[in-house]
């Protein structure tokens, strides 16, 4: 029996930057806040809570006086800069450079008069850290849709800015730019800006490809990363007998006994050891438990 690491998985440059940034921090002493969970993984969050990171939301920043935060690589909206310095807050900023560029783009496009009635519409998760960040560029005005179909809720009657969260489906953008293109009135604009990180784009066909090549996957990843459920969704797609889960106490051992080659995968909020930690376990469970890890 082959157990693999899918070489490509594991965390993408933005939330390296994001914890590196918090290690180096961490290793000159005194407290490090950080404005949310750095990353979407809850493992990853422990490892440097036990580091002394304490992750505090957005009630407890407002509150908060004379002290060091980091912001993660998600990004924030105006109003975070604006409590910081207020409150004399050091911020130690980790926005994804990605995402920094978009934000700019919006407040650009925002800014510019060129048409009163325009609509600043954003493809992303409602909600997410990111989103929230992008919308505040706007004043809280840009229109956020999920799917192809809220996309089809809009008001074809006035013109149209569409951006992308970084980390959404390439293929679901370009469906959306199709339809709003159709169905525009005549005489009006619609521009659209693929704004999708291609170091994330770019792991779709590959983990597809590598779900393909195992009877099982694993897919490991935190349940509340959006990338995850992305990516998680192209691995079911070719292989239906893949399965998502967050820890060693999450994996199925009845699942073991049939399967000829395992593939252990993950999305680009999951660390590497992680995976390693659960490849670990998976050669317990068969008895391969001294065999080196493939990755």
């Amino acid at each position: 029996m082959k157990v693999e690491i899918d070489k490509g998985s594991g965390f993408c440059f933005g939330v390296v930057t994001a914890i590196r940034k918090a290690e180096e921090e961490l290793g000159k002493g005194g407290v490090l806040y950080c404005l949310g969970d750095i990353v979407h993984n809850s493992r990853e969050v422990e490892r440097l809570k036990a580091l002394g990171l304490v992750t505090i939301n957005h009630e407890e920043f407002v509150r908060l006086h004379n002290a060091k935060v980091l912001l993660r690589a998600h990004g924030e909206p105006p109003e975070t800069y604006e409590t910081a310095r207020r409150n004399h807050i050091d911020i130690i900023d980790a926005t994804c450079p990605v995402v920094l560029q978009l934000q700019k783009r919006i407040k650009q496009e925002y800014n510019r008069d060129d048409d009163p009635e325009k609509q600043i519409v954003i493809y992303g998760k409602s909600g997410h850290a990111e989103v929230l960040g992008l919308v505040g560029q706007t004043a809280g005005k840009a229109i956020v849709i999920e799917s192809l179909e809220e996309a089809k809720r809009l008001d074809f009657g006035k013109s149209i800015r569409l951006y992308s969260q970084t980390t959404k489906s390439l293929h679901e953008f370009r469906e959306i730019v199709e339809y709003i293109q159709a169905h525009i009135a005549p005489g009006l604009t619609f521009q659209y800006y693929d704004t999708i990180c291609r170091q994330v784009a770019n792991r779709i066909p590959n983990i597809r490809q590598f779900a393909a090549s195992h009877d099982l996957v694993f897919f490991v990843s935190g349940k509340k990363s959006s990338n995850g459920k992305m990516l998680f969704s192209e691995c079911r797609k070719v292989n239906p007998n893949s399965h998502l889960i967050d820890s060693t106490d999450e994996i199925d051992a009845s699942l073991l006994a049939d399967a000829r080659s395992i593939g252990v995968c993950g999305a680009t909020s999951t660390p590497k050891w992680l995976m390693e930690e659960i490849t670990q376990s998976i050669r317990s469970k068969i008895g391969q438990g001294d065999k080196e890890i493939i990755n």
